[in-house]
């Protein structure tokens, strides 16, 4: 397997018209979004790390992303990695490729489920609590 790590839809084929068939993601989700609900999320975050099988004609199989100011604060909402390429390290690796992007800033959050906590303590991450709010039937994203 040759995974490459990478930060624009741009690199993925480039010269070509970019990435609708981001397929596999949100595994058990009720309501997940889209592919091109995907694609505009990666656009509109503040960065974003991409992992490509680049033996398996350029398949995206797995991003993380979060949403930041870049001076102080950063927030990541999504980590996925498809199921069958779990196991492997590559979401070890797009949190260490995402947290070198955002260099030295003061407070990164995330909110996960418990049985995830083990994952982000070995990235540096420690348990706290949190508040959320969800409204499922919004979660496959917008439409605009």
């Amino acid at each position: 397997m040759n995974v490459e790590y990478i930060n624009s839809l741009d690199q993925i084929n480039p010269g070509s018209p970019e990435p609708t068939d981001i397929r596999g993601f949100f595994v058990g989700w009720k309501n997940p979004p889209g592919p091109g609900t995907l694609v505009k999320i990666l656009k509109r975050s503040g960065s974003y790390v991409l992992a490509i099988d680049r033996d398996n004609e350029n398949r995206i199989i797995g991003f993380i992303n979060c949403l930041t100011d870049g001076i102080l604060s950063a927030y990541i909402p999504l980590l996925e990695v498809l199921p069958e390429y779990q196991a492997n390290g590559i979401g070890k690796e797009l949190v260490r490729q995402l947290l070198k992007q955002l260099g030295p800033i003061y407070m990164i959050d995330l909110v996960c489920d418990r049985e995830i906590q083990p994952f982000y303590e070995k990235a540096g991450f420690n348990s706290c609590s949190a508040m959320i709010k969800r409204d499922y039937d919004c979660q496959s994203g917008s439409t605009d």
